[in-house]
């Protein structure tokens, strides 16, 4: 009886449900809030990490993983902000919400390097969603994507830096009120 809680908590972190009868299912993310959704976007970074044989799909997997952590970060931090539908809108927005650096904001004589580090990781990001949409599975293009699977492995690392950050960011401001 101790087992089953277990497990489910387990699997919960990693994205998937185990119903009382014993049916696997990914979780559904839209029907997660909060805390539990920050884990399960955790669950998926880790998941994404560890690769898949299909480059573009991964990249456009990880792509589509740091839009729904943005979002998720604005819904928690802004509640009445409508979530944009452009991409470097919405992280850029989640990055001013977490007080975390854009490209868009000047440097400024003095200021610690990890700002710096947080516009590349911005850049890296925006990067990432270019190369889905000119080269991988962005828009429903009709030709073969070009993506290699080095780029797909670099591209999901940064993806796993970006949304760790973001998530690990937002658990440091709710811990701190």
């Amino acid at each position: 009886h101790e087992a089953v809680p277990g497990l489910q908590d387990a699997l919960a972190s990693e994205g998937f449900s185990l119903s009382s009868d014993g049916e696997l299912r990914p979780a559904a993310l839209d029907s997660l809030s909060g805390v539990d959704l920050t884990e399960a976007l955790s669950g998926y970074i880790r998941r994404a990490q560890r690769g898949a044989e299909d480059a573009a799909l991964v990249v456009g997997t990880g792509k589509d993983l740091l839009e729904a952590i943005a979002a998720h970060v604005l819904r928690e931090l802004w509640p009445a902000c409508t979530i944009p539908h452009n991409f470097p809108t919405l992280l850029g927005q989640a990055f001013v919400a977490l007080k975390l650096k854009t490209s868009a904001e000047p440097r400024v004589l003095g200021e610690p390097p990890q700002h710096k580090l947080q516009r590349a990781f911005y850049d890296a990001a925006c990067a990432i969603n270019t190369l889905r949409n000119k080269e991988g599975t962005g828009h429903g293009h009709p030709w073969l994507p070009s993506v290699s699977a080095a780029e797909a492995r670099h591209a999901i690392q940064v993806v796993g830096v970006v949304g760790e950050l973001l998530l690990r960011t937002l658990k440091e401001k709710d811990a701190s009120g």
